[in-house]
């Protein structure tokens, strides 16, 4: 009987252990609270606990979510580890959730995903039992913190990592969806001030075509227009379907062209089918009238 109860025990400290930490415990922790190597072994063969990674369980069942996914690989890392770069922006919701970054040579809905961790040191990254580590210098403890209790970089880490990795476009996403959610980011990172996925598109060609760096969603008089080449006095306005689908809204444009241009301004219009399918034919028409301008 007493063998029976203290064997309860230990399956009861388990489970609070792994209800702390999203259905996860590491064999540390179970040695911790008594459990012998051979009751982590019989208790695996038994189905009690499932092997995430070395040395992590999930407790009960495998079916553990990305929260237990994202809190195994960080236990996997050791005491410093922290989730970082596309898992800790799908942590703090400011990239959409997945089962983690796309393995090589698979698309990015891919269940092959591993999973971003940062721990402090040098000696360059790996890919290991899903988890790709990135060993970091620069990491300082005013860079950690807890969300949901897991270890994570901080919102403004977060974003400079991801600077780093991401396509300036998914950035430039990600940033918004942080100054969106109020996060604690910062002044350090430059925003582009684009309000829309259209004004992130339309920013791109801009890029892309070397234009020259337009003003974004500056005040022209008593209008907030969506981009000024200052110096050329040209605008270029976005006609997104939603916002400008009324005949009202229509009015109100040409009212607010023709005052733009009493003003001085050439307004240019594209709609979101030319920002996707005539990038060439548009970034043409931007540069000859800033050429004309000169």
């Amino acid at each position: 009987m007493p063998n029976k109860v203290d064997k309860r025990g230990r399956d009861g400290a388990i489970a609070r252990i792994a209800a702390r930490q999203h259905g996860v415990v590491t064999r540390a922790q179970m040695l911790w609270v008594g459990v012998l190597p051979s009751g982590i072994s019989d208790r695996v063969t038994a189905g009690r606990l499932h092997r995430i990674h070395r040395g992590v369980y999930a407790a009960g069942h495998p079916n553990i979510g990305n929260e237990g996914r994202w809190m195994a690989a960080v236990l996997a890392c050791g005491d410093d580890a922290v989730l970082s770069h596309r898992s800790a922006a799908a942590l703090w919701r400011v990239l959409p959730q997945g089962r983690g970054v796309p393995a090589a040579g698979t698309s990015g809905s891919s269940r092959e995903g591993v999973i971003e961790v940062t721990v402090p040191g040098s000696g360059g990254r790996a890919i290991r039992s899903g988890i790709k580590v990135h060993r970091s210098q620069t990491l300082q403890p005013g860079d950690r913190t807890i969300r949901d209790g897991i270890p994570v970089t901080n919102p403004m880490r977060t974003l400079e990592d991801l600077r780093r990795t991401l396509p300036r476009e998914k950035f430039a996403a990600a940033l918004r969806q942080a100054e969106f959610l109020r996060l604690p980011i910062g002044d350090r990172l430059s925003p582009d001030r684009t309000r829309s996925e259209l004004e992130a598109r339309f920013l791109a060609v801009c890029r892309r075509h070397r234009l020259p760096q337009p003003e974004v969603n500056v005040r022209v008089d008593r209008f907030l227009v969506d981009f000024l080449w200052r110096a050329q006095r040209l605008i270029v306005e976005l006609d997104g379907w939603e916002s400008h689908r009324t005949r009202s809204a229509f009015e109100e444009d040409r009212a607010r062209d023709a005052r733009l241009k009493v003003l001085g301004y050439e307004v240019l219009r594209f709609t979101w089918r030319q920002v996707e399918n005539d990038a060439v034919g548009m970034a043409r028409s931007v540069r000859a009238l800033i050429r004309g301008a000169e």
